[in-house]
């Protein structure tokens, strides 16, 4: 059993705190309003969501960020969320035209958490609801893509229960996010929102056999499946078993809740993704001194964000390109990873090139504990609970304009069908699934 420590305030303080009034007036005040009747401005463009960003920028310059928070939650009601754990710098951020002149972009992401806590704040009513049409959608999963279709379905008018095993709603954002990006906060706040527009919650319920999920299914009009991923990879070493070997998913979740283990001053951390960048840098703040990421390529093949890999080395984090490991070295608890050595050949099915095995490379790197964060299994034992549903290498098969899976009454948003990807993308495909069940239902089922 690993030995639990009292976390210290870094462990939790934010990456990005937030703005102030005056700061936040000032700052919004540096937006160009760029775009117009006959150009949307390129922030917009790159939102997935498609948040009005000039609109709720004005408003915050006028003084009115709740206002601003209205402009955010009418396309995007995890908009307090979002703006703490987006990808600006890839986003809207990134395609502010600020940058073409030489200047630092408008801090967009600070800017809709400053107006989204201020409105959430003072329990402000954020969306309105249509009428109650008397027909019922069951949504499983309490993350990121099932909160946004349950509220927006709501909000046309349906009756919505949102049904997951957690005892909080929230998904990988509540447990699965490093807490310097968010620990808790605003998600009961934004979920009291979902429930001021009618939705009901059933957390704590665990749709485990198939007369659990044909219950929800017999009364409901239309099922969404938004589950998400599942547990981590499966991928084993010789040594798994010694105290000190993480799966990247409990770490994190262990220091969201309060329990952080003690991992001594040298971490090593398995893979090269956003995840596996977020344990590095949480490894940082829980005080390790010396912290390594193993990654079987090169910087070139790192699907984490490449600010995001700047920002670890530049907090201390030490990356080893080529390194694959072989196995967990100790006695009563881990002492060391053996690694060996790899070059690049081939490309894979993915695009990129395999890594091959040097034989006679073989090193040790001395570590307290070791994460593995490799990416997660797709939850195919549920899945197989529904009749006809397609699958393809364990995520749904949906159409890609409606989200519908190949069993009608069932649509499908997030990761739970494009295998991993970000906040804001799971809100996008939500509404793309909300509008599709509203049109389906209006059509009589075609």
């Amino acid at each position: 059993m690993a030995t639990v420590v009292e976390p210290t305030e870094a462990v939790f303080e934010e990456l990005t705190p937030t703005l102030t009034r005056a700061q936040a007036i000032i700052e919004a005040d540096r937006c160009l309003e760029c775009g117009g009747p006959y150009a949307v401005a390129p922030c917009v463009v790159s939102c997935p969501a498609d948040v009005d960003v000039p609109g709720f920028l004005a408003a915050i310059a006028a003084g009115e960020p709740e206002a601003a928070a209205r402009i955010v939650y009418a396309e995007n009601l995890l908009g307090g969320t979002c703006a703490r754990v987006c990808p600006v710098e890839l986003l809207c951020e990134g395609a502010c035209i600020l940058h073409h002149e030489g200047r630092r972009p408008v801090e967009i992401g600070r800017l809709q958490r400053f107006a989204c806590d201020a409105a959430l704040s003072t329990g402000s009513s954020l969306r309105k609801r249509a009428p109650y049409n008397w027909l019922r959608v069951a949504v499983i999963g309490a993350g990121p893509a099932g909160l946004a279709c349950a509220g927006e379905l709501a909000a046309l008018g349906y009756g919505v229960t949102v049904y997951d095993e957690r005892l909080e709603p929230g998904g990988l954002v509540r447990y699965a996010i490093a807490p310097y990006r968010l620990q808790r906060d605003p998600l009961p706040a934004e979920a009291r929102v979902l429930a001021e527009l009618g939705v009901s919650f059933e957390l704590g319920i665990a749709i485990d056999t198939p007369e659990a999920l044909a219950e929800i299914e017999g009364d409901a009009d239309t099922v969404v499946l938004a589950i998400g991923m599942g547990a981590d990879a499966d991928v084993r070493y010789p040594g798994d078993d010694l105290p000190g070997v993480w799966d990247s998913l409990p770490f994190i979740e262990s220091i969201k809740t309060g329990h952080a283990p003690h991992i001594g001053d040298a971490v090593a951390v398995i893979g090269g993704g956003n995840t596996a960048v977020d344990v590095a840098r949480e490894a940082v703040r829980l005080g390790a001194e010396r912290v390594t990421m193993l990654y079987r390529r090169t910087r070139e093949e790192m699907p984490a964000y490449p600010h995001e890999v700047d920002e670890a080395e530049d907090e201390g984090v030490r990356l080893e390109w080529l390194t694959v490991p072989v196995r967990f070295v100790g006695g009563v608890r881990l002492q060391a990873v053996e690694c060996r050595r790899a070059r690049l050949g081939e490309p894979d099915e993915s695009g990129r090139r395999r890594p091959e095995e040097v034989p006679g490379t073989e090193f040790l790197l001395p570590v307290n504990t070791v994460v593995k964060a490799i990416g997660q299994r797709p939850r195919t034992e549920f899945l197989e609970f529904i009749e006809g549903l397609e699958l393809d290498r364990g995520v749904i098969k949906v159409d890609p304009a409606t989200g519908r899976t190949s069993n009608p009454r069932y649509f499908a948003a997030g990761d739970a069908c494009n295998g991993g990807a970000t906040v804001v993308e799971a809100v996008r495909q939500a509404k793309l699934v909300a509008r599709a069940v509203h049109a389906a239902h209006d059509e009589g089922w075609r």
